[in-house]
């Protein structure tokens, strides 16, 4: 008898108050679900991916991330994207050209396939410059090889314009430190090499009266 009267005082009440009683089922619901979801991980997920979203949404350019990268360098000239690009440890010369966005129609293709090695590896702090047609004095030489030629100095070699392999001749250079040379261009004057440490003094001594950089 207790236990119907019980019954009934519970249905009249959730007569009575039949919206709150939604409310605190719906609210039960809810709780539940999100715990369910909670415990089978896939909150976790979903935060995970909003995270590497918002890591994504930067204010750098296309290709530059700014997080997870080793190096920092830039490129100019004939490309269709100069810049400055951060790059993984390890990147390319050729993977720099990409994200600049290649070589630009200017571009010197010919003075790129003699003297820009795409498979080099690239430095923090490297600049990689890319004349454009017209912009590279050259000789006339049957091996292909670039020729600096200079009025009143036939002798000296220009650094903007010196291959690979004019620059590998000079003492103390070798094929690292020519292109070196060459990823630093242009220059303004031949003590940049010391000044923005290019060479170490001792080698840059050993060539600065056979170089010029008008």
């Amino acid at each position: 008898m207790e236990g119907e009267t019980l019954l009934q005082s519970l249905e009249a009440w959730l007569y009575t108050n039949r919206k709150l009683a939604s409310l605190v089922l719906f609210g039960l619901l809810f709780l539940g679900v999100g715990l369910f979801l909670f415990r089978s991980g896939v909150l976790d997920s979903t935060e995970v991916k909003v995270l590497s979203a918002n890591r994504g949404d930067s204010s750098l350019p296309l290709g530059m991330t700014g997080e997870g990268f080793g190096m920092t360098v830039e490129i100019s000239g004939s490309v269709l994207k100069p810049g400055v690009y951060h790059l993984e440890a390890g990147a390319r010369i050729d993977d720099l050209l990409i994200m600049a966005g290649g070589l630009s129609a200017a571009a010197d293709r010919n003075w790129v396939a003699r003297n820009l090695n795409r498979a080099a590896r690239v430095s923090d702090g490297q600049k990689v410059y890319i004349p454009k047609v017209g912009e590279v004095d050259r000789g006339v030489g049957g091996s292909g090889d670039q020729v600096i030629g200079v009025p009143g100095n036939q002798s000296l070699l220009n650094l903007n314009t010196a291959s690979l392999k004019e620059l590998d001749a000079l003492p103390g250079i070798g094929g690292t430190r020519a292109q070196g040379i060459i990823a630093g261009r242009p220059y303004s004057s031949v003590e940049e090499l010391l000044t923005r440490k290019i060479l170490p003094k001792s080698v840059y001594e050993k060539i600065k009266g056979s170089v010029i950089a008008p």
